[in-house]
C-alpha cells in the first residue's frame, strides 16, 4: 500500500458540499483515509485575484493503485461534481491535487509527482502537517512539519 496525500479546493458554489462529495467519493479509492480540518485562503496567481476565496484542506489515504491510476480517479471525482476547465486559473467548484504517492516521482504528461509547487504553499502544508507531519517528500527528503517549518521561516525574512 502506497500513503497518498490530495489536497482537496474549492471557490464556486457550496464549498462545503463540494468537499462532502470528495470525501465521500475519495473514501471508495482509499482505505484509511484522514481530513485535515479546512481553511479559507485567497487564491493565488496572477490575474486571479477578484476570484472568491478558496475552501482548502487535504485527504489521505492509502492505496494500491498507480499515480496515473490515482489521477484518473480524482478526474472523475471531479467531473462527476461538475468541473470544466475552460481555462488555466478558472474558479472551480472541485480541486483534486494529487501532492505525494509515496516515494513516487513522476514527471510526465499531464502528471507531476510529487506535486511541484507544494512546498511553496501553506494552504497545502498547513493542514497536511496536520494529519500527517512525518510524510516525506521525496524530492528533498524532508518530513511535510520541516517543509511547512521552512516555508514560514522564509515567510518571516
Amino acid at each position: 500500500m502506497t500513503t497518498v496525500a490530495i489536497a482537496l479546493g474549492a471557490n464556486l458554489g457550496n464549498r462545503r458540499a463540494a468537499f462532502d462529495f470528495a470525501v465521500d467519493q475519495l473514501s471508495r479509492v482509499l482505505s484509511n483515509l484522514a481530513i485535515s480540518d479546512f481553511i479559507e485562503t485567497e487564491p493565488e496567481g496572477d490575474g486571479l485575484q477578484d476570484q472568491p476565496l478558496y475552501l482548502n484542506g487535504v485527504a489521505v489515504g492509502e492505496t494500491t493503485l498507480a499515480p496515473r491510476e490515482i489521477l484518473a480517479a480524482l478526474l472523475a471525482i471531479e467531473k462527476a461534481y461538475g468541473r470544466e476547465r475552460p481555462f488555466p486559473g478558472a474558479a472551480r467548484p472541485l480541486d483534486l491535487v494529487l501532492i505525494l504517492a509515496g516515494d513516487a516521482q513522476e514527471d510526465s504528461y499531464g502528471l507531476q509527482v510529487p506535486h511541484p509547487r507544494f512546498r511553496e504553499r501553506f494552504f497545502v502544508l498547513g493542514p497536511l502537517s496536520e494529519i500527517a507531519p512525518d510524510m516525506v517528500d521525496p524530492v528533498t527528503g524532508l518530513r511535510v512539519w520541516e517543509l511547512l517549518r521552512n516555508l514560514l521561516r522564509d515567510a518571516d525574512r
